[in-house]
């Protein structure tokens, strides 16, 4: 996903100015979602990418999911999450992430407005997130962290498919939780 057409959002935060292109090995994209009303199943995408961008005018962040990546350890299930009932991942293999404005809520925290393209259908969501510090590595890269969490409707994004149980429990919840944990480092 480009970063072109995309207006910085003003903010006040103690991440760094620079580019940071996040780091997929130490990073994660998660989603969490309840199975027959009584257990969460956890999954995540295996492959992404992502940019933060933060100067004087303001910080965007953009990136992108590759769907077929899911995992939830379960081989069988993850087939059935790429097909039409889910994700339908031949003909949307991507999620793109773009932020829209974000808000420092104090020091460390802050809100994301962005728009959240799934399933081929892109919706504003609000981003909880932290700023979890700066390092830099043993091989000399400046690092930030960053975490962020949301929850949407997947039905928001025409994945409806369902059962009821005969306890009025649905087969899988339609919210589902969204968990974000970047290492990201800074480019030349």
């Amino acid at each position: 996903m480009s970063a072109t057409s995309v207006a910085p959002a003003p903010v006040a935060t103690t991440l760094p100015t620079g580019t940071w292109k996040v780091d997929p090995v130490h990073s994660s994209v998660e989603f969490h979602v309840k199975h027959l009303g009584i257990a969460t199943v956890k999954g995540q995408f295996n492959e992404f990418e992502g940019t933060v961008e933060v100067d004087a005018d303001g910080a965007r962040a953009y990136g992108t999911v590759d769907v077929a990546s899911v995992d939830t350890r379960e081989p069988q299930r993850d087939e059935h999450l790429r097909s039409a009932d889910f994700f339908e991942v031949e003909r949307f293999p991507r999620i793109a992430f773009q932020s829209t404005a974000i808000r420092p809520l104090d020091d460390d925290e802050f809100e994301i407005d962005a728009d959240l393209t799934i399933h081929g259908v892109t919706r504003p969501v609000t981003l909880k997130a932290v700023f979890e510090g700066a390092e830099t590595d043993p091989q000399g890269n400046d690092r930030v962290g960053v975490s962020a969490s949301t929850q949407i409707n997947r039905s928001d994004y025409d994945m409806k498919f369902n059962a009821a149980l005969g306890s009025g429990n649905l087969v899988v919840s339609d919210k589902v939780k969204i968990l974000v944990e970047v290492s990201a480092v800074k480019q030349a």
